[in-house]
């Protein structure tokens, strides 16, 4: 019944957005679709738009194929912005197939328009094909993504950001700059001007797109965050990594920035290039790296600095959302570990490590068990959004839980922020 009052309503937006019945509904058969392609990214413009290289097929009378084939470019400039690339809108099945019920109707050339927010003059590439039939061009746009996300959003096809956050939070973010092992990315943030300003540009990126951010300074961090520090160390010789979880992001960023100089003629030209790597805070698992370039030009280290950034970040950010959706269908995810520093035997640790392996059953609607030893047990888990927005709660119900499961010992809390629980077992 739901279903059939979901796609109802669908329908009738549908109606209200495009001003007609759709074509499914009518038992009518378009195709709206582009007939080419073939596309290809080349910047991102703003938080908001694209750049992206799109061919067009044209046929028809001899007048017409030109104008035939803009249309057919266009139409495949947003195609790609939803279907194509390494980073599209469309990111699972479930969108997919919401979207083909609509499609025809989307891709009609009035419907296409409004999303082209820019459009090259000149052809990169213009040939005659089929024997001279039909006309292939090419050229570059500009594609005001945002605006096609909200109309979609609308439609019912993708998940508002409110809408996510609303179920599972706002990802927190943390930004730090890539340092060789052994190295301090907070000494980096603290004594390197153009480190600091690229974690700007990245914040400021982030911010327009309602993310939430942490960008540590120096000096109060280290005030905060040293005891949570030790408490990881041994977990992993990377210390973004040790930083990231000690503070409790979702995800943290890191990046790395090169300046390339040249003398032409009484003029410095600089480019920058940009490496960003976004991993999974609690795993250290890569979620997505890429490399972003500016434009060589004679201007301040901070302008290139900004260029190259805005190539890289939108595309990890794709990424970034990919696994956002994929933790909301299965809850919220932490990191419990267990450190059993009580007096124990041998038997008595088995049974401590069977009734904390139980209690966790008893909650999580998935668990992962990385590491088990007489002292250590370390798990992944993923629970109900609802029910364990906080770390106490979950804290909470870990320690009465194995009371009830077990008699001489008790759990107790080392550390608890937002994605990771120290806890030990000791004796009552």
């Amino acid at each position: 019944m739901r279903k059939t009052i979901n796609l109802t309503l669908s329908l009738l937006i549908l109606i209200w957005v495009f001003g007609a019945v759709p074509a499914f509904a009518k038992g009518k058969v378009e195709n709206n679709l582009p007939k080419s392609k073939e596309a290809g990214f080349v910047e991102s413009y703003s938080p908001t738009e694209w750049m992206v290289k799109a061919a067009g097929i044209g046929g028809g009378k001899k007048k017409y194929r030109e104008q035939n084939a803009i249309d057919d470019a266009r139409k495949c400039a947003v195609y790609f912005c939803l279907y194509l690339g390494a980073d599209p809108i469309f990111t699972t099945q479930e969108e997919k197939n919401r979207f083909s019920l609509i499609e025809q109707d989307f891709f009609k050339e009035e419907n296409i328009s409004k999303f082209i927010a820019w459009e090259s003059e000149e052809f990169t590439k213009r040939v005659k094909i089929s024997g001279g039939k039909e006309l292939k061009i090419e050229k570059v746009f500009r594609i005001n993504v945002g605006l096609m996300k909200e109309d979609l959003v609308g439609l019912g096809v993708v998940t508002a950001t409110a809408d996510l956050a609303a179920e599972i939070g706002l990802p927190q973010i943390m930004v730090l700059p890539e340092v060789p092992s052994g190295g301090n990315p907070l000494e980096e943030l603290s004594n390197r001007k153009d480190v600091k300003h690229a974690a700007r540009v990245i914040e400021s990126y982030l911010t327009a797109l309602r993310y939430e951010v942490i960008v540590p300074e120096q000096q109060n961090f280290l005030n905060n965050y040293g005891a949570a520090m030790r408490l990881v160390e041994g977990m992993n010789d990377d210390l973004s990594y040790q930083i990231a979880l000690a503070i409790g992001s979702d995800v943290y960023i890191t990046y790395a920035i090169s300046i390339d100089r040249r003398m032409v003629g009484s003029s410095e030209q600089k480019k920058a290039s940009v490496s960003v790597r976004a991993y999974e805070t609690t795993t250290a698992r890569l979620l997505g790296t890429e490399t972003g370039y500016s434009y060589e030009r004679p201007a301040a280290d901070e302008v290139v600095i900004e260029e190259a950034m805005h190539d890289a970040i939108d595309k990890v950010l794709s990424r970034i959302n990919a696994y956002w959706k994929e933790d909301l269908q299965r809850g919220i995810q932490y990191k419990i570990v267990f450190g059993i520093t009580g007096n124990f035997d041998e038997d008595q640790i088995e049974d401590i490590q069977f009734a904390v392996s139980d209690v966790i059953d008893a909650f999580a609607n998935r668990s992962k068990e990385n590491i088990v030893t007489d002292q250590t047990m370390d798990f992944l888990v993923w629970v109900e959004p609802g029910r364990y927005d906080k770390a106490r709660d979950l804290y909470r119900d870990i320690k009465d839980g194995f009371a009830d499961e077990f008699s001489g010992a008790k759990v107790a809390r080392q550390q608890l922020n937002r994605k990771l629980l120290l806890l030990e077992v000791t004796n009552e």
